[in-house]
C-alpha cells in the first residue's frame, strides 16, 4: 500500500489534476487580492467558459486548445465589462453589496445556462483524449500533461504582468493601498475592472483545459470553485504563489485520498485539510498574519 510503484503514480496524477485547480484558484485569489471580496460568480463564469469551448468545437470545429486563443481575450473583456458596468456601479462602494451582486450574477448566469441548454451533460470526443505518455513507473493522460504545462506558463505570464508592467504595478499598488493609489493618479475603477478581467480570463483558459477530460453542465463550475476556495484559504488569501502551490498540494491530497479511501471519497481529504488549515493557520501557508 505504501510502495513507490503505487505512491508515485498517485502523486503525479494528483499534481497534473491540481494544476487545473490552481488555475481556477489563481483567478479567484487575484480578484480577492485587489478587490478584497470573494467573487461568487466565479463558478458560473467557469461554466459559461466551458460551454463556450464546447460550442466552439461543435459549431466551428475549433480544438479547445485553439479556442483558448479566442476565448481568453473575450472573457477578459466580459470580466472587465461586468466589473466596470455592472458590479462596480451596483455595489456603490460597499463590499457587502459586491458580494450580493456577484451572488446575483451567479444565479442569473447558471439559470440562463439551464434554460438554454437544460440540465443535460455534454462532452466532446477528441482524438487525443485517451492518449497517454509514460513517465517513469506510471502513465499520464496527454490532456492532463498539457494542462500542467499550460498552467505554469499562465502563472509565469501572470507574474511577469504583475511584476514588470505598468498595469501590474498599478494592480499591486491598489491592492496595498487603494486611497494612496488613487491620490497618485491611478484610475482605481479601471484597475478593479482589469483585475476582474484577468481573473475571468484565467477561467477561460481553465475551461479549455478541462473540456478534453471533463463534462459540462449548467452547474459544473460550482464543484471546481468549492475546491478553489479551499486552495485560496490554504495558500493564503490574495497570494498568487500560494494559489499555485496550494492547488498542486490539494490535487495530491485528493489523489491519495481517492486511492486509499475510494474514488468517490477522494474529496474528503480536501475538506479535512481545509478544516486543519482554518484551525492551525487561518492566514494560510503564504498569507500574512494580521
Amino acid at each position: 500500500m505504501f510502495s513507490a510503484d503505487i505512491l508515485i503514480p498517485a502523486v503525479l496524477n494528483g499534481l497534473v489534476t491540481g494544476a487545473v485547480y490552481a488555475l481556477v484558484a489563481l483567478g479567484l485569489t487575484l480578484i480577492y487580492g485587489v478587490l478584497h471580496i470573494i467573487n461568487f460568480a466565479h463558478g458560473a463564469l467557469l461554466t459559461a467558459a466551458m460551454f463556450a469551448a464546447v460550442f466552439a468545437y461543435k459549431l466551428l470545429g475549433l480544438d479547445p486548445y485553439a479556442a483558448a486563443i479566442f476565448l481568453t481575450p473575450f472573457f477578459f473583456l466580459l470580466g472587465y465589462g461586468l466589473q466596470r458596468f455592472v458590479i462596480g456601479p451596483a455595489a456603490h462602494g460597499e463590499d457587502r453589496n459586491i458580494l450580493l451582486v456577484t451572488l446575483g450574477l451567479a444565479v442569473v448566469i447558471e439559470n440562463a445556462l439551464l434554460y438554454a441548454f437544460r440540465a443535460d451533460t455534454r462532452t466532446i470526443n477528441l482524438p487525443y483524449a485517451f492518449d497517454v505518455i509514460e513517465v517513469g513507473v506510471t502513465f499520464l493522460a496527454v490532456p492532463r500533461v498539457i494542462a500542467f504545462i499550460v498552467v505554469f506558463a499562465v502563472a509565469l505570464a501572470l507574474w511577469l504582468i504583475l511584476r514588470w508592467t505598468d498595469t501590474g504595478k498599478a494592480i499591486r499598488a491598489v491592492s496595498k493601498e487603494k486611497l494612496g493609489a488613487e491620490l497618485s493618479g491611478i484610475d482605481v475603477a479601471h484597475i478593479y475592472a482589469v483585475t476582474f478581467g484577468l481573473g475571468t480570463a484565467c477561467l477561460a483558459i481553465a475551461a479549455c483545459l478541462l473540456i478534453p477530460i471533463y463534462y459540462v453542465s449548467p452547474n459544473v463550475g460550482d464543484a471546481f470553485v468549492l475546491i478553489a476556495f479551499t486552495i485560496v484559504v490554504l495558500g493564503g488569501m490574495g497570494s498568487v504563489a500560494g494559489a499555485l502551490i496550494g492547488g498542486l498540494f490539494i490535487g495530491v491530497v485528493e489523489s491519495l485520498s481517492g486511492f486509499y479511501l475510494g474514488e468517490s471519497l477522494g474529496q474528503i481529504g480536501i475538506f479535512a485539510m481545509f478544516i486543519l488549515v482554518l484551525l492551525l493557520r487561518p492566514s494560510g501557508l503564504f498569507g500574512v498574519r494580521t
